[in-house]
């Protein structure tokens, strides 16, 4: 395993500006075929529960991020997540809460053959408009 740095965390903030310089991270690098995961901890402004917060990915996953945010209800590893369509797979198994205001969550994904997928969509969405 090899920890070395990332700028994915800091990225969120030039997408939703107001995690501007309140996100960092580090990658951790080991030889298995493409999947990945995030593990997130954040510090909350209020008090929530493990099921509070499933709750709410659940709903994304069903909502505004179908057929990008998936979830996940069963203990899985990362070869499960293999050649998954998803951005995001939610482990839900996995989510943590301390003091009712830290949480930990995690999110695995294929960052080959997602990624690929959203380029797929992305030419059909193109194509479907007739952009060139």
């Amino acid at each position: 395993i090899i920890p070395t740095s990332t700028g994915a965390a800091r990225s969120v903030g030039r997408i939703i500006p107001e995690l501007e310089g309140k996100m960092n991270g580090i990658a951790y690098r080991v030889p298995t075929p493409t999947v990945s995961v995030v593990d997130l901890v954040t510090d909350l402004e209020q008090s929530v529960s493990k099921g509070s917060i499933n709750e709410a990915f659940l709903a994304a996953a069903d909502g505004p991020m179908k057929g990008y945010l998936f979830y996940e209800k069963e203990e899985l590893v990362s070869t499960d997540f293999r050649s998954h369509p998803g951005s995001a797979i939610f482990d839900s198994p996995s989510t943590m809460v301390l003091d009712g205001d830290m949480v930990k969550t995690m999110g695995w994904y294929d960052n080959e053959y997602g990624y690929a997928c959203r380029i797929v969509d992305l030419v059909t969405f193109i194509g479907e408009r007739g952009l060139s």
